[in-house]
């Protein structure tokens, strides 16, 4: 399936006449043998406060909402629920969704950066990443600003016929003992070092 496909339900739940997320116009995957796939974590003060973790699978971002927010304390398995693919574009917004729109609300970038794809099946042989999420365990690490080392996807509920959850959850390699999720009111965008409360104010 290929991204304008991937894309219907991301196009089909916005107005693009009223917000300022991007459409997505078919910008190209990073092409080349030393590009690694980008990731993104954006805050979303919407309805509910939430963290949305996106990764870059082909032409889209896969992305799951997590209400807790990722965290880098190996002790801390967060909730992961799916949402729509979404364009490589999203990995820059920065803004305000308009109220009544879907996602109303404040959205700043957490952390950015770029991943490893660490999937291998059982005799250590790897497997390509998107294969490894339909599967419904995969493994990447993570090179962002403020997010580093490696993570694993793990659904444990749902699949084709109900709805999905996944566990997020970092790898216990050298000790536990992180810092957790940040708070999000208080937090700062990776881009511009602006806070939720600066973004609404300043209108994006």
């Amino acid at each position: 399936m290929g991204g304008a496909d991937r894309l219907r339900d991301y196009h089909g739940k916005r107005h693009f006449d009223r917000t300022a997320e991007p459409r997505g116009d078919g910008r190209e995957a990073r092409e080349g043998r030393d590009a690694l796939p980008r990731f993104v974590v954006q805050i979303h003060d919407a309805r509910r406060m939430h963290f949305d973790f996106r990764l870059q699978v082909g032409d889209v971002l896969k992305s799951w909402s997590v209400p807790k927010g990722p965290s880098d304390d190996p002790r801390d398995k967060r909730l992961a629920v799916p949402t729509e693919d979404h364009p490589l574009e999203y990995e820059e917004f920065e803004g305000v969704i308009p109220p009544g729109e879907y996602g109303g609300g404040t959205v700043i970038v957490w952390d950015h950066g770029t991943y490893e794809p660490l999937s291998h099946d059982r005799r250590g042989r790897p497997v390509d990443f998107a294969e490894s999420l339909e599967r419904g365990h995969a493994t990447f690490r993570l090179h962002g600003r403020k997010l580093r080392g490696e993570y694993a996807l793990t659904r444990f509920r749902g699949g084709d016929d109900g709805e999905e959850a996944w566990l997020l959850v970092r790898a216990a390699k050298g000790g536990s003992g992180g810092r957790g999720a940040p708070d999000p009111r208080r937090a700062r965008s990776a881009r511009t070092g602006r806070t939720l409360t600066q973004v609404a104010r300043e209108g994006g």
